[in-house]
């Protein structure tokens, strides 16, 4: 069979031409569309199910939600198992699926059976699904250099506007704060007061959770106009909240600020955010959805900052503290460094040997064309251009190197044979 596929070449050599100019031009098409990452996405197939009850201890939440998730879930099609982990006031869900599903079918899957498993939680708890991005999907970290703002400010303008603008980005799964304050109404009841005043901590909720809210009203006509009657209760200021009537002691409204104290403050954290010792920071880590092309996200996110920078306040701008970009880059410039310099000193070599140079230019055009055929067969099987694709390429070149000096030196020699031979019977 080879030698019927040499013969054939040999015979049509225009067709071979011509066969290996598409492929040529189809591998440099493949190289311009191929996905680039600095490193393979090799996380297990799964989608996250986190649930949040706040001032729960790890017992509760496993018993009350963690486990009755777990056993629902187990019974989807193609998963392979279910992880479950709980801590205080949250509970994770991992559910792991074959590696051939899709990612979105299997988000899909899990929304449905969690819509049939709501009665069985605890009241006021709903799970939620986790970001379509893998464990390498942090692409991008920043942070937002503010000097002298107060770092409730910072995690209020990340929260509130650079947040929004930055998810709206091509291929971006999410945009995860951290750092700073986060601002908060904190009620602090004073126990002797409510035992005094005969209230309960669920009454004192119920009141400032009914009086922060819109209550809808009737439409009448006067003069032939319609009117639509509303009233607006969103609470704006802790005055508002120390006003709020909680109940009525002999006549006398008794409000919050009877029995409780009101202030703005930030939630409670368990950890901070502090860059290269120099203190606290805020920022957020930019999450690639799944299957997206790394390095064409974080040129799409860089734009939208600059973009997003022009409206942020006076002083206030990004600094950038992880790009993968910079991997990336010198990934592909590692390659194309190796396959030049294995074109050129494998082509002098021959050269050198054979002082014959249509042989080196046989091994210029062999490298190039395997390696563009070999982005082809990345596409087609769906492999990102990373450091271990990259690698393997990079070290496919000396085999391929090896097989084309064997082959020209080969030829080369039976040809030399062949025109030895017919001098010397030209002689005889």
């Amino acid at each position: 069979m080879i030698a019927k596929l040499i013969s054939f070449s040999l015979r049509n050599r225009f067709i071979v031409l011509l066969i290996s100019a598409a492929l040529f031009g189809w591998g440099l098409y493949s190289v311009q569309t191929n996905k680039v990452d600095a490193i393979p996405d090799l996380s297990e197939n799964q989608v996250i199910v986190f649930t949040e009850w706040m001032g729960r201890s790890p017992q509760i939440i496993e018993d009350q939600i963690t486990y009755p998730l777990v056993t629902n879930l187990q019974g989807l099609p193609e998963v392979k198992y279910v992880r479950g982990s709980s801590m205080f006031g949250m509970s994770f869900i991992y559910v792991i699926f074959e590696d051939e599903t899709d990612v979105y079918w299997a988000r899909e899957r899990v929304l449905e059976r969690l819509s049939s498993v709501g009665n069985m939680l605890p009241e006021g708890v709903a799970p939620t699904l986790g970001p379509d991005g893998t464990g390498v999907g942090h692409i991008l970290w920043y942070t937002l250099d503010a000097p002298g703002m107060d770092l409730g400010e910072q995690r209020a303008i990340q929260d509130w506007y650079v947040k929004f603008g930055l998810q709206n980005v091509k291929g971006v799964s999410e945009v995860a704060s951290f750092g700073g304050f986060q601002k908060q109404y904190q009620i602090t009841l004073d126990p002797n007061k409510l035992t005094y005043y005969k209230l309960s901590v669920p009454k004192v909720i119920q009141s400032i959770r009914s009086n922060n809210n819109e209550a809808g009203g009737r439409k009448f006509e006067l003069s032939d106009i319609g009117y639509i009657i509303k009233t607006t209760g969103y609470l704006q200021s802790a005055e508002e909240i120390q006003n709020i009537a909680i109940a009525t002691n002999n006549t006398i409204p008794v409000r919050v600020r009877d029995v409780a104290t009101v202030q703005m403050t930030g939630e409670s954290r368990l950890g901070i955010f502090d860059l290269n010792g120099e203190g606290e920071a805020v920022g957020g880590i930019v999450v690639m959805r799944y299957g997206e092309n790394a390095d064409e996200v974080i040129d799409n996110v860089k734009l939208k900052m600059e973009e997003v920078a022009k409206g942020l306040p006076e002083g206030v701008k990004f600094n950038i503290v992880y790009d993968r970009s910079g991997l990336i880059n010198e990934s592909i410039d590692s390659i194309k460094k190796t396959l030049i310099e294995e074109m050129l000193v494998a082509s002098v070599i021959v050269f050198l040997f054979l002082f014959h140079w249509r042989s080196a230019l046989v091994i210029l055009i062999q490298l190039p064309l395997s390696v563009a055929i070999g982005f082809i067969l990345l596409n087609a099987f769906g492999i990102s251009s990373n450091i271990m694709s990259l690698t393997g390429i990079a070290l496919s070149i000396g085999v391929i190197v090896d097989d084309a000096i064997v082959m020209v030196e080969n030829a080369y020699r039976h040809l030399a044979d062949a025109q030895k031979g017919k001098e010397w019977m030209e002689e005889e």
